[in-house]
């Protein structure tokens, strides 16, 4: 079960956003009367409540935006038991302090925002003994390992105990202790409305994680990076997990430089058996892997991990979309799908240029490579073979595909190109792998001139394709996922 915490100033919108929760389909509400600015009628909040209630009202020593005295406070909580709230929230400090009155259940709670401390147990120990219906205790995870304690807390625990961790790196927590036993979970009423550090919607928490399906059968995937907040991976995995009934989900990992390994033998543990990786872990993924095949080998980096028969296998599934993107462009234009000996220039030389120019030398083109830092350019030609041309001297070159490896023209910057209309010619396939926006100002120039195009918007979609199949087995559509992602980009990025 999911409890949606709220927190608004006027018992007005408190109520209106009550019942707002219940029609999206709540079943717990927790109200935090904290945030309300002047004395809390709890009998006016509880008045007709169509589902059960949690009363929290937090002081500021714990993050909490009580305006009183502790006094004052204290007797809020009485007033919430007298008033047989369902539930009523009481710190450990205090817990002697409100005795036990009617039907009301006691959540004793422990909160800490600085770290997940290493005597849990005894907490929890400490705890037991102030009579709670539920421990509830929230820490804050500065490692993988500090997640992996508190779900082993919750598993054994002899009481019922919701536990998790706060912060980014603690959002596995949150998503798997039902999994492992806690009574419910904590999300936010909305995007906005996060009462913690780290909380995930109520909308995201029930639909996009399904959190009441998750039981141990569930089958664990995810992506790694850092930061990973931002990351559409979790929207296109768990959405096509949905749409074709497969009981998996896929997590957001958040993993500091130098610490995968650790944290991903700490993960197989809970049961992680793939992940796709993003910046900047795609060269520690390869090195961690215990069988790299030949494309991540080839490029350098892996944005794929699969555990299976005790090891892990790393893939570039960027480099297989980039040949199946430019051969279907290539098709629609009638023409040749055939790559071996059309000259490619590709502009960049990070990551995803680097996949690009693998992946042009395995199908036999005549590379070129051009970027601001000449240094970088020449390198990476020196690796791959092939040969490099001045960033300033770039659309002098006569080639049949161009590559746009570069995040020139991401969103914010959608008014600016990597490569002059001018210097466009419509012999010439001109390939963007940027896809926020989906149609950047170089594919809008190179069709105005009638180029053929393909997007990054496909790109991304194919190599989330691969990674899928490599993980369930099952093919996600392309088409679907296209959808999900265009929708996303449209609501996190309007007119971009």
């Amino acid at each position: 079960m999911i409890c949606v915490s709220i927190g608004r100033s006027r018992h007005s919108a408190m109520i209106q956003g009550f019942r707002q929760l219940v029609q999206q389909g709540a079943e717990l509400v927790e109200l935090r009367v904290d945030w309300i600015q002047r004395r809390p009628d709890i009998g006016r909040l509880l008045r007709e409540r169509p589902v059960p209630v949690v009363i929290t009202c937090r002081r500021l020593q714990d993050k909490g935006k009580w305006f009183g005295t502790e006094e004052q406070r204290q007797a809020v909580l009485r007033e919430a038991i007298l008033a047989e709230a369902d539930y009523v929230d009481i710190e450990e400090d205090i817990a002697a302090s409100i005795p036990r009155y009617g039907r009301s259940k006691r959540i004793v709670s422990y909160h800490n925002f600085d770290e997940t401390p290493a005597d849990l147990e005894a907490i929890h120990q400490r705890m037991t003994a102030c009579d709670p219906d539920i421990v509830k205790i929230v820490t804050t995870a500065c490692s993988a390992a500090d997640n992996f304690r508190m779900l082993q807390l919750v598993r054994n625990a002899t009481v019922p105990t919701v536990g998790f961790c706060m912060g980014e790196t603690g959002t596995i927590s949150r998503l798997l202790c039902g999994r492992y036993g806690a009574p419910f979970t904590y999300a936010a009423a909305d995007r906005t409305g996060h009462t913690a550090p780290g909380q995930l919607s109520f909308a995201d928490m029930k639909d996009l994680y399904r959190y009441d399906n998750v039981t141990e059968a569930t089958r664990l995937f995810g992506v790694i990076g850092d930061p990973i907040g931002h990351s559409l991976s979790p929207l296109l995995h768990n959405t096509a997990f949905k749409q074709i009934d497969f009981d998996g989900l896929y997590l957001p990992i958040r993993i500091p430089v130098g610490n995968v390994p650790e944290v991903l033998r700490t993960y197989q543990e809970l049961g992680l058996e793939g992940v796709s990786v993003t910046i900047p872990h795609k060269h520690a993924a390869l090195e961690f892997a215990d069988v790299p095949d030949d494309q991540s080998q080839k490029i350098g980096a892996a944005n794929t991990l699969v555990h299976k028969d005790g090891i892990w296998h790393a893939t570039n599934t960027d480099f297989t979309a980039i040949i199946e993107t430019l051969k279907s462009a290539l098709a629609a234009a009638n023409r040749s799908e055939d790559l071996a000996g059309k000259k490619v220039m590709i502009l960049g030389a990070g990551g995803v240029a680097r996949a690009a120019v693998a992946a042009m030398v395995q199908e036999k083109t005549e590379v070129l490579i051009s970027n601001r830092s000449a240094d970088r350019a020449t390198a990476l030609a020196a690796e791959f073979g092939c040969g490099t041309i001045p960033w300033d001297s770039r659309g002098s070159v006569e080639c049949s595909i161009l590559i746009n490896g570069t995040s020139v023209g991401m969103h914010p910057g959608v008014q600016e190109t990597p490569f002059d209309e001018q210097w466009l010619r419509s012999e010439m396939l001109v390939f963007d792998t940027v896809y926020v926006p989906e149609n950047t100002r170089l594919l809008q120039e190179a069709r105005a001139v009638g180029c053929p195009t393909a997007g990054g918007m496909e790109m991304f979609v194919r190599q989330a394709a691969v990674q899928f199949q490599l993980f369930t087995g099952h093919d996600p559509g392309i088409s679907e996922m296209t959808a999900t992602l265009r929708q996303a980009l449209q609501e996190r990025t309007p007119g971009a």
